[in-house]
């Protein structure tokens, strides 16, 4: 028996289903989950000592690779001078600068831990600012485990929605409307029904949970009208986009293709943490002054600002800053997309693919989804005939069909070509 299976039978014994985040269980694509023991560059090494080629890059953070020196030294002075204080730090100051810095449509920025415990505050936020309930949300977005947020949507758009979740009462889900990404008209009707009583609307710029969707530019254009129409606030949730898919972001991103383009509310996570537990909301001076101890609204975390996880997600910042990063991150990303879509074409199989900066995505689909129940269409099986045929070749890619993929600076050229050896096999 592997050492992979012993700890995993160890961990069912004393974890709910042995994992603490259900997607690590391998219960999509079957097998038994491979226990990381070491991480380096663009490798991570489990119990058996088998090493893999990382395409998770702990979901999203990891975009310098593992064990970055830069980043590394600045963690372990950070822990020296001491792990949590419970005060301000002149670190949560930097960090934020740097941050307000990169992204023009925030004045103010608030630390906190998770990205879900950022959406949750941005939402709450949302409401006070606005001293409205209700909010609209997309299916196939994915913004943390708070209630109201793990809603399906009614049966039309006079209904709102449905919990999705053992536990969430249904009173919880009566401000929650959930719509069709990308779907225009439906926007628009459905701001015609409740614009007046909505608080907000939130949305993945680009979705990194039904793999990667982007939101097109005219729905994107129409959602920033009938908020500003209406007098609902926008919220991106960049937890996942956030200095990902590019230095700007995925707000910085539309903001070229949309004049004048800017959310009311950002929420941030993973790169800005670098890997530790660190996420942001920020806005407008305006928006935020609703925040305690200024305003009514209230949000507190013992660990929020964390030294160490400060110095974390500010040296990882500073090195994405460097000249030509995202121009080689983007083109190293482009390279595996490109090729893994000609192996599986020439082989005849349906296979689409997108990508920004270091984030991608694929399809066993001919045409790249607009709205997840497209996305549920593919091919499952094939799907995970793949993912361990390429984890058997040492490449792991997410366990789950509806997660987007990562590189990270660290993936070299024989990386990119050693995956696509093994993809061409993969895909026969």
């Amino acid at each position: 028996m592997s050492q992979n299976q012993v700890l995993f039978e160890r961990a069912q014994r004393v974890i709910p289903g042995g994992v603490n985040s259900p997607v690590r269980a391998f219960r999509a694509v079957g097998g038994t989950p491979r226990f990381i023991t070491r991480a380096e560059g663009a490798y991570i090494f489990d119990a058996d000592g088998q090493r893999y080629i990382d395409y998770i890059g702990s979901w999203g953070p990891m975009i310098l690779g593992h064990g970055h020196p830069a980043v590394l030294e600045a963690v372990i002075s950070a822990a020296r001078q001491g792990f949590s204080f419970g005060a301000p730090t002149e670190r949560e100051i930097e960090l934020a600068e740097e941050i307000l810095k990169l992204v023009p449509s925030m004045e103010q920025v608030r630390l906190v831990s998770s990205g879900t415990e950022a959406t949750m505050s941005a939402i709450r936020l949302a409401r006070g600012a606005t001293g409205r309930s209700k909010f609209i949300k997309f299916e196939g977005c994915y913004h943390g485990h708070t209630d109201a947020l793990l809603v399906k949507a009614g049966s039309g758009l006079a209904t709102f929605g449905h919990p999705t979740s053992a536990g969430v009462p249904a009173e919880v889900a009566q401000h929650t409307l959930v719509l069709e990404y990308n779907n225009v008209a439906q926007l628009d009707e459905a701001f015609e029904l409740h614009g007046k009583s909505l608080a907000c609307v939130i949305i993945e710029p680009i979705a990194g949970n039904m793999n990667f969707v982007r939101a097109s530019v005219p729905f994107m254009t129409r959602l920033r009208e009938l908020c500003t129409q209406y007098g609902a606030l926008l919220v991106l949730d960049e937890v996942m986009s956030g200095f990902r898919v590019g230095l700007h972001s995925a707000q910085g991103h539309y903001a070229q293709l949309i004049p004048g383009f800017k959310p009311d509310i950002s929420v941030f996570g993973k790169v800005i943490g670098g890997g530790m537990p660190l996420a942001a909301f920020g806005a407008s001076r305006d928006i935020m002054a609703n925040l305690a101890p200024l305003g009514g609204v209230y949000q507190a975390g013992t660990l929020s600002g964390n030294p160490v996880a400060t110095a974390c997600g500010l040296a990882t910042l500073r090195e994405l800053q460097k000249p030509g990063f995202f121009e080689d991150l983007s083109a190293t990303t482009r390279t595996l997309v490109d090729g893994l879509t000609a192996i599986a074409r020439a082989n005849g199989v349906p296979f689409s693919g997108d990508c920004l900066g270091g984030m991608f995505g694929f399809f066993l689909l001919p045409e790249l989804p607009q709205e997840y129940k497209t996305v549920m269409t593919t091919d499952t099986e094939r799907f995970n005939r793949f993912f361990h045929a390429m984890l058997d070749a040492g490449v792991y890619f997410a366990p789950a069909l509806y997660e987007a993929g990562f590189v990270s600076a660290a993936h070299s050229a024989a990386d990119i070509a050693a995956t696509l050896d093994a993809a061409a096999h993969a895909l026969r």
